[in-house]
């Protein structure tokens, strides 16, 4: 068990580190993501390059970045993730989200991490994370900006899980923790868009509005 408690985490970031909005509009259209948009690598930054029609498979894709580490790490703990989340599940968790924001691959820049997030969160807490996702829709249909929803539904999601989470601050501290540190990551990662919504130039999705580009995932 030592060694996988090791091996797991590593392997988790490594795939997570997987660029795979940058591959797909290299492949697809010989542009590097990183020179275009926001420059971010996200699956939002790569529909500008690629249309909207390719968004769900990024996103999916650096969904899986959360999802599947977690989900592994939980299976073979045997633990029960949605009371009591097992500390490699956690560890998996945040290991797949920062090898999308610090990909080895690329230099240590990446996306946003939102997409990896939800990922890691529908298995360690799926209500909270269900929360976060209902959070994002109503944000973005008010508002239309992408980064605010993401901000905020990265409040919730922790906010969520502080909630509905047995025991908080006792057995289960060290889940606690790791998702409001997950949830202060994304909002780090998007302190170039705060700025902007603060001075009015973020972009609006479907809306005109400046010309500034949106968060990626």
């Amino acid at each position: 068990m030592r060694p996988l408690y090791f091996l797991l985490p590593v392997l988790a970031y490594l795939y997570g580190s997987i660029p795979y909005g940058f591959l797909m509009t290299k492949w697809l259209k010989g542009v590097d993501l990183r020179q275009v948009g926001s420059g971010n690598i996200g699956a939002t930054n790569a529909a500008r390059v690629l249309g909207f029609k390719f968004f769900p498979a990024v996103f999916l894709l650096d969904f899986s970045k959360g999802f599947l580490p977690t989900l592994i790490a939980a299976h073979l703990t045997a633990s029960q993730t949605q009371y009591h989340p097992h500390p490699l599940a956690v560890v998996a968790a945040l290991a797949g989200m920062l090898g999308h924001a610090f990909p080895i691959y690329l230099g240590f820049k990446g996306g946003k991490a939102v997409a990896a997030g939800t990922g890691a969160l529908l298995v360690l807490a799926t209500w909270a994370a269900l929360v976060g996702v209902a959070v994002w829709v109503v944000v973005f249909a008010i508002w239309r900006y992408v980064s605010l929803a993401s901000i905020t539904a990265a409040v919730a999601a922790a906010v969520a899980v502080w909630l509905t989470l047995p025991d908080p601050l006792g057995s289960n501290v060290f889940g606690t923790a790791a998702v409001t540190l997950a949830a202060a990551l994304v909002i780090v990662l998007h302190r170039a868009n705060i700025q902007r919504l603060l001075s009015g130039t973020e972009h609006k999705i479907g809306k005109g509005g400046p010309t500034t580009p949106p968060a990626s995932t």
